[in-house]
């Protein structure tokens, strides 16, 4: 990364607390995206984000064509949802997603055609509030998040003080590779979505920052910075150190900016806005053409996948179809996941729809597990916590159902990143009661 460095790209001006150094596994960074053929049918949740669920805008027997939206509410924080195929509706009801919950769903039987919406364009865009209209309707939520509404990111107020765009393309997450790939593959959309997050929303720091270990993406984005300076003017690259959970939000505005986001406090309380950088490329591509965000690009790897490969699937398509395009398992798997190993949430069951979110689809094979042993107080767990948490602490206030302890501990503070499991040497559960500490506040708050 030497000379990457000297080219202009600057360091980082602070390193946060914690962290783990785990094996990075990026097989599939060579293999460009791979668009999956149409499935005969998409299974499509109302609602993939967080907050308000859209109510069904089709019924059993519509007709609907790529991009019609399906599902929408007047709500402020919620995203429409759009078909990802052309076809005919054939269910609308709930269905289980991964995370375990039932949500209303559209089923969608493909013509096999992909007929465009015939009402598809790019929006015209004069003010601000356009802009943000605009996002709203690309149904964008966040790509390598929680599945926060992107235009309630942006839609803070003007004398806010916000002042800084931070486009995370770390992708610290071992395994994956999607937002690598985009950068390689896609830099004119990138800087694009860049250029007109920066026009309309005023931002006067912009930031892409990329961990080291993808000195390619470095040097595709410096070549298009260089071919287009008339959109990348102010932009600057920052190369990350190659750690756990790098990408983090918290993290990464510390490590770009060296500002710090106070527990119980959002990004924008410190100047800053962090989009995901297939994110920021989607955008651009709505404001290009008008087509809404209905395919994503995922990786699907881990040691018991036949083929390990990097897909763009129509939202809606099932996960156990997506396996099976991949060829299956070499070896029983012995967990499989929609994410990477450190964040991923365990599938019991793969016949699952794909979400907005869902970056990655990984599957091990049986390994050499820790056993659980008694807490020998060693410290590691806090050493590598992020937020500077004491997890067993919480993990006893836990087993305890005592929820004014778990409170001071901050327990709420945890972004269930698995540092802390990673880093114990006795195989403690630690994200799985950070998990139950966090469902315990909840249900106190909520009898009050």
């Amino acid at each position: 990364m030497a000379s990457v460095i000297a080219k202009g790209v600057r360091k980082p001006v602070a390193k946060g607390h914690g962290g783990v150094q785990a094996a990075h596994h990026k097989n599939t960074a060579g293999l460009p995206v791979e668009r999956m053929p149409v499935p005969q049918s998409v299974t499509i949740p109302l609602n993939q984000h967080i907050g308000a669920p859209n109510e069904p805008q089709v019924k059993v027997g519509d007709e609907v064509k790529v991009g019609q939206v399906i599902g929408s509410t007047d709500k402020f924080v919620s995203a429409p949802v759009h078909a990802s195929v052309s076809g005919k509706v054939t269910a609308v009801k709930p269905v289980m997603i991964v995370n375990g919950n039932m949500v209303n769903a559209v089923t969608i039987e493909s013509d096999g055609n992909m007929t465009l919406f015939e009402d598809l364009k790019a929006p015209e865009i004069n003010s601000r509030q356009d802009f943000l209209n605009a996002v709203r309707a690309s149904g964008l939520i966040g790509m390598g998040g929680a599945g926060f509404p992107t235009h309630v990111k942006l839609a803070f107020k003007e004398d806010a003080g916000v002042d800084t765009l931070i486009i995370n393309a770390a992708e610290c997450e071992p395994y994956i590779t999607v937002d690598h790939r985009e950068m390689l593959d896609h830099p004119d959309d990138i800087l694009y979505g860049v250029y007109m997050l920066k026009k309309w929303l005023g931002f006067t720091n912009t930031y892409i920052a990329i961990e080291e270990n993808k000195p390619d993406a470095f040097e595709v984005l410096l070549k298009e910075m260089e071919a287009h300076k008339d959109i990348s003017e102010g932009i600057e690259l920052v190369c990350l150190k190659a750690s756990y959970p790098q990408g983090a939000e918290k993290v990464l505005i510390q490590s770009v900016t060296g500002r710090q986001v106070p527990p119980g406090k959002l990004p924008a309380d410190v100047g800053c806005v962090v989009m995901n950088v297939e994110s920021t490329s989607t955008l651009a591509r709505f404001l290009k053409t008008g087509k809404p965000l209905v395919s994503r690009s995922l990786t699907v790897d881990g040691s018991a996948m036949a083929n390990a490969r990097n897909l763009r699937v129509p939202i809606g398509t099932m996960a156990d179809e997506v396996i099976e395009y991949c060829g299956g398992y070499k070896e029983d798997p012995y967990k499989i996941l929609f994410g990477g190993p450190m964040m991923g949430l365990a599938m019991a069951d793969t016949h699952v729809p794909i979400c907005k979110n869902n970056n990655a689809i990984t599957a091990f094979a049986a390994a050499k597990v820790k056993p659980t042993r008694p807490c020998i107080r060693c410290g590691r767990c806090v050493q590598a916590c992020p937020m500077s948490l004491e997890p067993t602490k919480i993990e006893k206030m836990a087993h305890l159902k005592n929820v004014d302890a778990l409170n001071k501990a901050s327990a709420m503070v945890c972004m269930e990143c698995g540092s802390c499991a990673y880093a114990c040497p006795s195989g403690r559960p630690l994200v799985q009661y950070m998990k139950l500490a966090k469902q315990l506040i909840r249900e106190a708050g909520a009898k009050k």
